[in-house]
Parts: C-alpha cells; sequence; structure tokens
C-alpha cells in the first residue's frame, strides 16, 4: 500500500481570506510564507518551511491585477525548486478564461497562455472552478479539476422553496449550464438572446420562453458589469415575471455594477467567495466555498474520486 505524502497548504496574498476558510473547514492551518517587497514594485515570494517531498496546494484566485496570477506563477516555481513531491494550484477563480478562442483576428488565446505558464513553472495539478468555457481544461497537460458552483447554490435554491420556478439563461452560452440546474431541479428553463456591439455593450436582447407568473433564477458562471444581468432582469419584471434573481459564480462586479445592481429589479444576486466583494450590498448574497474546496483537496490528496462531489 503506497504512503500517503505529508500536505501542506498555501495561499497567496489576493486570496487569503478564502484559503483561511478552507484551511479551518479541513483541520489545518496554513503553511507558512511571506512576500519581499522591492522599491521598484518587484516582489519575491518564499515559503517560510519546508515542503520537501510534501504535496503542495497553492490556493489563488487570479482576478486583477496580473500580480495576482504572476505570484501564483512564482510560488510554483519556488515549490518546485524546494523539491515538493507534487503541486496543485488551486484557482477558485480561473482569470483571462473570457480568451478562449480567436473571436477576431490578431488577438491572443489569454486562457491557453495561462495554461502554459502554469504548466512551464512546474505545476502538477489544477483546481478551479466553473470555468468560462469548458474546453479550457483541454489547454493544460495536466489534470483538471472542475469543480461546480452548483453545489452550493442548489441547496440555496431549494431552500427558498419557491413555486413556479423557471430556471433562465442570461445568454446563449450559458444554456448548458442552465439545462443542468433545470434538469436537477425538475424546472422549466428559458433562455436570454443578445447582441453585442463590442465588449460590455449590448445591441439587442430577447427572452425566448415564458415568465409570466414565474419565480426566474438566472443562472451564470460570472457578473462583470452586470449590464447584460440587469437587463434581463428588469425585461423579465416587464413581461411578469413574479421575481427574479440571480446566482453567478464568481463576482468580478467592474465599474457601474454594484450601482445597476441595486438599481435594478433583482430581487437578490447569488455569489460565491471565490472573488472578495469590493463594497457591501443589501442585494448581494455570498454563499462560502470554502467546505467544497477543503473537501475536494481532502479527496485528492488521499486519492479518492471527486466525481460524486458535483451537481452537473
Amino acid at each position: 500500500m503506497s504512503v500517503v505524502a505529508p500536505i501542506k497548504i498555501f495561499t497567496g496574498r489576493a486570496t487569503s481570506y478564502l484559503s483561511q476558510k478552507i484551511v479551518r473547514s479541513y483541520g489545518t492551518t496554513l503553511g507558512k510564507s511571506a512576500v519581499l517587497n522591492f522599491s521598484d514594485g518587484e516582489f519575491q515570494p518564499s515559503f517560510e518551511e519546508s515542503v520537501r517531498g510534501c504535496m503542495v496546494f497553492i490556493i489563488q484566485s487570479t482576478f486583477p491585477p496580473t500580480e495576482n496570477l504572476f505570484e501564483l506563477l512564482l510560488m510554483i516555481d519556488a515549490a518546485r525548486r524546494a523539491s515538493a513531491y507534487k503541486i496543485t494550484a488551486v484557482l477558485p477563480y480561473f482569470g483571462f478564461a473570457r480568451q478562449d478562442r480567436k473571436d477576431k483576428p490578431r488577438v491572443s488565446i489569454g486562457a491557453k497562455l495561462v495554461a502554459d505558464l502554469l504548466t512551464a513553472s512546474g505545476v502538477d495539478r489544477v483546481m478551479t472552478m466553473d470555468l468560462h468555457a469548458d474546453q479550457i481544461q483541454g489547454f493544460f497537460n495536466v489534470p483538471v479539476d472542475h469543480v461546480f458552483a452548483s453545489s452550493i447554490f442548489v441547496p440555496y435554491i431549494k431552500s427558498l422553496e419557491m413555486e413556479n420556478m423557471v430556471i433562465a439563461a442570461p445568454d446563449m452560452g450559458g444554456t448548458k449550464r442552465a439545462n443542468a440546474y433545470s434538469r436537477f431541479l425538475g424546472t422549466e428553463m428559458v433562455i436570454c438572446y443578445k447582441q453585442r456591439k463590442k465588449a460590455n455593450v449590448i445591441e439587442d436582447l430577447a427572452v425566448i420562453g415564458d415568465v409570466k407568473g414565474k419565480n426566474v433564477v438566472i443562472i451564470d458562471d460570472m457578473v462583470d458589469t452586470a449590464g447584460t444581468l440587469t437587463l434581463v432582469a428588469d425585461m423579465m419584471t416587464e413581461q411578469g415575471a413574479k421575481s427574479v434573481r440571480a446566482c453567478a459564480t464568481h463576482p468580478i462586479l467592474s465599474g457601474p455594477a454594484y450601482e445597476r445592481i441595486e438599481q435594478s429589479s433583482l430581487v437578490e444576486l447569488v455569489v460565491s467567495d471565490s472573488i472578495p466583494l469590493t463594497r457591501q450590498s443589501n442585494k448581494i448574497k455570498v454563499l462560502t466555498i470554502a467546505n467544497l474546496f477543503a473537501d475536494i483537496i481532502q479527496k485528492v490528496h488521499n486519492y479518492r474520486s471527486i466525481s460524486n462531489t458535483f451537481i452537473q
């Protein structure tokens, strides 16, 4: 019988708020690390304890600024050079995921570049949640554990005990995700069709399906400027929806997002803590993913299956 290597969990600075909750749920403490800052803005992470022969998990969401991504890369490289047995990068939010293809000439495929950078830094495994596009898993030549936030959202939706509930996809790309929720909850599904002039600017929007008298739950992987989300919510309310709420895994919430949400007809926006909120709002409810990631980390460390953990 093979011996399981000891585990050590570390965090990048941007995700320390979540990492503390994850290790508390796991029943351990964070490994000791530090960051040396130079006067010109350069920084150097270091591990303040031995990681030789250990299974090292480094937790860091890669939301802006890009220093968060680079800090993760430096920590992976440091762990590899310190003779860690295996290194797993835990990215609750995988930044640059929207750049998963060439949607116009002469642009980069940012998600593939990030995957290459993580691989080059020496990572052995990647753990992330609700990727913007499933095919990003194929950008890696190492195992990818793709966690689904449905594990926390579905129980919450059930707890609301809403009658005449309908699940909504905010765009055509989100139909697969919304359909999974719809099938599991045994509800109908509606789809929103949108056309964009450019990023974050919507040209045309329509709802395919009946929402009159329904309690609508919009399902999405992320909410950025909240332009689409609030327009859809207001449109559904105008079409007779009894209530409209949304579940979005990653609360990027940039630009006028908070103002739009607070002024919209949304009853509430339910998000995870993969990205910290920059301000509080009475309409935004945060559900923690700490227990979910602690469970997955424990199963990966002990070479146990994780497939039965998720609602897909």
